[in-house]
């Protein structure tokens, strides 16, 4: 029994200590996340008067989900061709106000028959 235990512990430690670099990494993610919202709190106590500075906070979420996005659609299929078929299928169909879901379809479906007859 004692000979069992000490094996299964033996066994469980470089378990165990893989589940710690998981939890201090979970731990430095909810620590850099809080410090990014925290940090612009206690950096302006006052409201900013600047239109310059208002005018650029104001457009920064668009422009960060527009950096992180873009990129992604140009080289998710492998084939800029078929990408740029999607994407301009995708901006005709969102210009004419149709739903995101008919948005997103509309274009998957057009960069799969363009990858099939590229």
């Amino acid at each position: 029994m004692r000979k069992a235990f000490l094996k299964g512990l033996s066994d469980g430690i470089p378990i165990g200590l893989g589940y710690f670099s998981v939890a201090i990494g979970f731990g430095i993610m909810a620590g850099v996340t809080y410090l990014v919202r925290m940090i612009p709190f206690t950096l302006f106590r006052r409201q900013i008067k600047s239109d310059f500075i208002r005018s650029a906070l104001y457009y920064l979420p668009y422009t960060v989900l527009s950096a992180m996005t873009l990129p992604t659609i140009f080289y998710s299929t492998g084939n800029l061709a078929t990408s740029i078929v999607g994407t301009v299928v995708a901006l005709i169909v969102a210009f004419f106000d149709k739903p995101l879901i008919v948005v997103a379809l509309a274009a998957s479906a057009s960069a799969l028959i363009a990858d099939f007859i590229i």
